[in-house]
């Protein structure tokens, strides 16, 4: 689902409206792909990892195997979701890593903004919304000063992410200095790439002198001004609930992942000529993290995402815990969550309780019951909008991007996830998953089956629209 903050309903309505007549009128139809992890193949190969300086050897790739290894006791756990990310082929496993989990916009905003400070070269951002708001002032004051300082600042919008900010805001931008891309307009004759309109940037990444990275969920609104947790952060001028989002600050070899994604994303929709910059510094080892990067795109043959994602479900060994904003599943994902109960692993899913969307939102309920019925937990948090995408497994395997669990993140969107393995990072994972799970209501079989009759009817309505939302 496309990140829809501070739309009124009845624009909200209009734009799904003229979306659908477009979608149905020029979009091809695609299936997502059968993955079916071949977990023998890694038995004839060690797993190899990536440094600093390049492949590490087969002695030291075994050594940040026993490092890892010796942080828990469930290494058996570890070695199986190791060697499934070792097997899904693209980007490198990456060791040398610090990887820190940011929770919510006013501590995101803050660690970006210091990243934007003390940028010497280069500032490279992707976000799918920039809102012409306070936030979005603040964003375009701090790349504006930074450009007249002499950095190279690139900027990478959505075009209907952004469709109600005006001109005049990315403007004031180009007039900097600063280089500014519309990803595939809506507008078809300032398409350079070709105009797709069904195909969407809904990346948030921002790369700083090839050294630091920002991903996650979180775009560039004032709906992230508050807080989502303590009392005194709910309270926001407008009344509305505050934004729950989840966000990384990254640093180290995999950095230099996530700028070619940037790059090659520029270079596809047929921007400027950048300038030479030093865009891939030497890295260096920042931490203990082995961490992927992984980006996807409907002009690949299949979603990478997904099928890490499905890979590690159909592995997992203990639990499963996802959350996510806008969960609308395809057979294959509800398949891989009924098996995991099947197989005695406990299923733990934190989904919102209000929504920015009316379809979306039905839509993923109308598979509640199918899988409650399975024995998956369902959960709902009420007192904040959950944007979160986020999931553990076994509490050795992580993801936090911007991918949502619905087919338009899978088929019709760029995407970027990072994957860190490990069960230090885990640790971290599972408290704040057992901070929101805490603040959720616990969604029962019964309780479901009691639900009204005109519930019902939207759950029906809002499911013939799955596809395209």
């Amino acid at each position: 689902m496309l990140d829809r903050p501070k739309q009124s309903a009845r624009h909200r309505g209009i734009v799904r409206c003229l979306a659908a007549v477009i979608i149905t009128a020029f979009a091809g139809c695609s299936a997502l792909p059968t993955i079916v992890p071949d977990m023998a193949r890694h038995q004839a190969r060690p797993v190899q990892f990536e440094g600093a300086h390049g492949p590490l050897s087969a002695q030291q790739s075994k050594a940040i195997l026993f490092q890892l290894q010796s942080r828990g006791q469930e290494t058996s756990i570890f070695d199986r979701h190791l060697a499934l990310e070792e097997a899904v082929t693209g980007s490198p496993l990456m060791t040398g890593n610090t990887v820190l989990l940011l929770q919510d916009g006013p501590v995101t905003y803050q660690h970006m903004f210091a990243a934007i400070h003390n940028a010497k070269n280069h500032i490279n951002l992707e976000t799918y919304i920039i809102e012409d708001d306070e936030v979005g002032n603040r964003f375009a004051d701090a790349l504006i000063e930074k450009q007249t300082q002499g950095v190279a600042v690139s900027l990478i919008y959505d075009s209907v992410g952004a469709i109600n900010t005006p001109r005049a805001f990315f403007q004031r931008l180009t007039d900097s200095g600063i280089q500014v891309l519309e990803f595939n307009p809506v507008n078809p004759l300032t398409a350079k790439k070709g105009w797709d309109v069904n195909q969407r940037d809904h990346r948030k990444l921002l790369v700083v002198d090839g050294q630091t990275a920002f991903l996650g969920g979180i775009n560039i609104s004032s709906v992230y001004s508050g807080g989502s947790f303590s009392r005194r952060s709910k309270e926001r001028p407008s009344g509305a609930l505050p934004w729950r989002d989840t966000h990384l600050r990254v640093e180290g070899p995999v950095v230099g992942e996530f700028q070619k994604l940037f790059l090659a994303t520029w270079e596809k929709q047929k921007g400027g000529a950048l300038p030479t910059l030093d865009y891939f510094p030497k890295p260096a080892n920042k931490g203990n993290e082995v961490v992927r990067a992984i980006g996807s795109s409907p002009d690949e043959p299949y979603s990478l995402i997904y099928a890490t994602l499905i890979s590690a479900i159909n592995s997992a060994e203990t639990a499963v815990n996802l959350t996510n904003a806008y969960f609308v599943p395809d057979p294959q994902l509800l398949d891989a969550l009924k098996k995991a109960v099947q197989r005695g692993v406990e299923v733990k899913i934190i989904l919102p309780g209000n929504t920015d969307s009316w379809l979306v939102f039905h839509a993923g309920r109308a598979h509640y019951a199918e899988l409650l019925h399975a024995g998956v937990k369902i959960h709902e948090r009420r007192d904040a909008l959950l944007h979160s995408k986020t999931a553990l497994i076994d509490g050795v395997w992580s993801t936090v991007g911007s991918t949502n669990l619905d087919w338009r993140s899978f088929l019709h969107n760029d995407e970027v996830n990072a994957v860190i393995l490990g069960q230090a990072f885990g640790a971290q994972m599972q408290a704040m998953f057992d901070t929101d799970l805490a603040a959720s209501e616990l969604i029962t079989p019964e309780q479901w089956e009691r639900r009204s009759l005109g519930n019902r009817l939207k759950e029906a309505a809002a499911r013939l629209w799955e596809y395209w939302l």
